[in-house]
C-alpha cells in the first residue's frame, strides 16, 4: 500500500474533484470548487517527490527525480486517478470517471500540464511549527502506512527503539538486544527519506537538511509519543526513535526505594540521575517530578531536548519548555527560568560548562534541581562535574557543589529472567561527610563512606547487582557484564554460593 493511498482514500471519500500535493503546501482536497486541507503538514520538495515515485511507472520516475512534467494512471488505490504532475513539484490527482475512454496505457511526458492551483491555507488554519508532531486514528494523514505500521508493531513487540537505516532491514530492541523487524524489505533511500521527513517537523526538516542531524519529539494519539532522532551516515539517511509511554510510572512500579523518593521532599539543592544511554534515567526523572507533582503545591519548570513525559498540572504548575522550539538552550531558559518563580526545574542534560555552573548555582540559591549526565557511578559523577571546570576554578565548585549536592542516582539496565528489564540503582546521599571529602577533593574515598551509610540508603552498583541476582531477577552472567568492578562482584557471588561458571 503506497503512502498517498490514505488521501486517494479520503478524495474518495469526501467525492472531491481533485487531490493536490504540492511543495509549500499542505495537501488539499477540492470539493464543489473550494480547497480544503486534509492534514496538518505542509510538504516539502522531498515528501512530495517520494509521494509521486512511489506510485509512478518506471518509465516516469526519471522525469519526477529530474523536475518535469509527466502523466500517468494510477490504479493501486482502487478506482483508477490520473495523475499529472508539474515542475514544483506539484501533482493533482482526479478520479477517472466511470464510462469514459481506456486510459493511456503508458505514461506521457510533457513539458508543462494542466494543473490545478492549490489555494493557501485558510487564515487560522492549524501548522507545523511545533516540534511535536502528532496524529490522531481517524485523520488522514501523510505520514503513511510505512512509518505508522512500523511504530505499531514496535509498540506490540514490546521494543523500545526502532533503528531505520539505508540499505538495512528496519530494526527494533527488545530487551536489550537489536533484532530484525520481518515483513519489511530492505530500506533504499529514495523510499527512507521521504519516510523520515513526512512526520518531522518544519523547522526539524529544514535543519537536518543543514546539518544532517536533528531530534524532536512524534506523537500517535492513543498509543504513544517517540523521541526522534534522524541522521546521516556514509550510506545514507536514517532514524532512531524511541518508544516515550504516555503513562508515567510511578515511583512503586520503578521499585524506587523510600530514601530515593524522600528526594521528591527536598527544598533546594541538587539531585543528579546518571547512566549510559538508554539506561532509564528519563523514566526515574520522569517518576520523581511526578511524585513532587502529586505532593507538593509548588511551580516545576523543565527545560528538556525534545520534550519526552509530558507532566499535566496535578497539585503543581508545570511549565515545560523545549531547546530550539520555546528557548535557543539550556544555559538560557535557566536563566530565564530564574525570573519565573520556580520551586522545581528539571535539566534535562547538563551538556555543557555554563549549564552545569547555573545548575549549581541556582541550586544553591534556595531551588530545587534535577538534571543527568552520562556517567556509569556516582564517584564519577562527582569527578566529571569538577573536572569540566577550569583548574582555577575548581576549588570553587568543589565548595559549592559540596554544599548543594544532595543526591547521585546512576543507574544501568539489566535483562530479567523471563523477559524485560530491569533497573539496578547505584545511591550516594549526600551526608556531611561526603560533602567534606568532596570540599577536600578526596572522592575517591567515597566508596567506603557508602558502604558504611547503607542505613542512610546509599547503595554501591555491585550491592544493587547482587540484590537482583539473588531474587533470581537477573542471570549472574548479565549482572557480572553490567558491573564496573567485575573481579570484586565474582568474589560477592563465590561468597553467597551463587555459580560463576560463566567466568570459564
Amino acid at each position: 500500500m503506497a503512502r498517498i493511498d490514505q488521501l486517494i482514500a479520503a478524495m474518495n471519500e469526501h467525492s472531491a474533484s481533485a487531490l493536490s500535493v504540492a511543495e509549500g503546501q499542505r495537501p488539499s482536497l477540492n470539493i464543489a470548487g473550494t480547497e480544503h486541507t486534509v492534514t496538518k503538514q505542509v510538504l516539502d520538495a522531498a515528501q512530495v517527490t517520494g509521494l509521486l515515485i512511489e506510485i509512478a511507472p518506471d518509465e516516469s520516475r526519471s522525469a519526477i527525480r529530474t523536475g518535469l512534467g509527466t502523466s500517468f494512471v494510477y490504479s493501486g488505490a482502487g478506482d483508477p486517478v490520473q495523475v499529472e504532475i508539474s515542475p514544483g513539484p506539484r501533482a493533482v490527482l482526479k478520479p477517472i470517471a466511470e464510462g469514459t475512454a481506456d486510459p493511456p496505457a503508458a505514461a506521457s511526458t510533457v513539458d508543462s500540464p494542466t494543473t490545478t492551483p492549490v489555494a493557501d491555507p485558510p487564515a487560522g488554519a492549524p501548522t507545523s511549527n511545533s516540534a511535536v508532531s502528532t496524529r490522531s486514528a481517524d485523520e488522514p494523514t501523510v505520514d503513511g502506512p510505512l512509518m505508522e505500521r512500523l511504530f505499531r508493531h514496535l509498540v506490540e513487540l514490546g521494543g523500545s527503539d526502532l533503528h531505520l537505516t539505508t540499505g538495512a532491514h528496519p530494526m527494533i530492541r527488545v530487551d536489550g538486544d537489536l533484532k530484525e523487524l520481518e515483513g519489511y524489505d530492505v530500506l533504499e533511500a529514495e523510499t527512507i527519506l521521504p519516510a523520515l521527513l513526512e512526520i518531522a517537523p518544519e523547522r526539524n526538516v529544514e535543519e537536518f537538511k543543514e546539518t544532517g542531524d536533528t531530534d524532536f519529539a512524534y506523537e500517535i494519539e492513543g498509543l504513544c509519543r517517540f523521541r526522534c532522532n534522524l541522521f546521516q551516515d556514509l550510506k545514507g539517511p536514517g532514524g532512531v526513535y524511541r518508544i516515550i509511554p504516555s503513562e508515567i510510572r510511578t515511583a512503586s512500579d520503578l521499585g524506587l526505594s523510600a530514601e530515593i523518593c524522600n528526594l521528591a521532599t527536598l527544598t533546594k539543592g541538587l539531585v543528579l540521575v546518571t547512566g549510559p544511554t538508554g539506561s532509564g534515567k528519563s523514566t526515574t526523572l520522569a517518576s520523581l517530578i511526578d511524585l513532587v507533582n502529586s505532593s507538593r503545591h509548588d511551580h516545576i519548570i523543565t527545560i528538556e531536548d525534545p520534550i519526552e513525559f509530558v507532566h499535566p498540572s496535578k497539585k503543581c504548575l508545570v511549565n515545560q519548555r523545549e531547546v530550539h522550539l520555546h528557548t535557543s538552550g539550556f544555559k538560557k531558559a535557566l536563566r530565564a527560568a530564574l525570573r519565573e518563580d520556580p520551586d522545581v526545574i528539571l535539566i534535562g542534560e547538563l551538556r555543557d560548562l555554563e549549564t552545569m555552573a547555573m545548575a549549581i548555582e541556582t541550586a544553591e540559591t534556595g531551588h530545587l534541581v534535577f538534571g543527568t549526565l552520562h556517567t556509569t557511578s556516582a564517584v564519577s559523577t562527582v569527578d566529571r562535574m569538577i573536572d569540566q571546570f577550569p583548574v582555577d576554578q575548581q576549588e570553587q565548585i568543589r565548595a559549592m557543589l559540596a554544599t548543594s549536592l544532595k543526591a547521585v542516582v546512576a543507574q544501568v539496565l539489566c535483562k530479567k529472567i523471563g523477559g524485560g528489564r530491569i533497573a539496578a540503582l547505584e545511591v550516594l546521599i549526600v551526608n556531611s561527610a561526603v560533602s567534606n571529602l568532596i570540599r577536600e577533593a578526596k572522592t575517591f574515598q567515597i566508596p567506603s563512606i557508602m558502604q558504611t551509610g547503607k542505613g542512610l540508603g546509599m547503595v554501591q552498583l555491585n550491592d544493587a547487582l547482587l540484590d537482583l541476582v539473588t531474587k533470581g531477577l537477573v542471570e549472574p552472567r548479565e549482572a557480572y557484564l553490567k558491573a564496573i568492578d567485575k573481579t570484586v562482584l565474582a568474589g560477592m557471588f563465590q561468597a553467597k554460593q551463587i555459580p560463576t561458571d560463566f567466568l570459564e
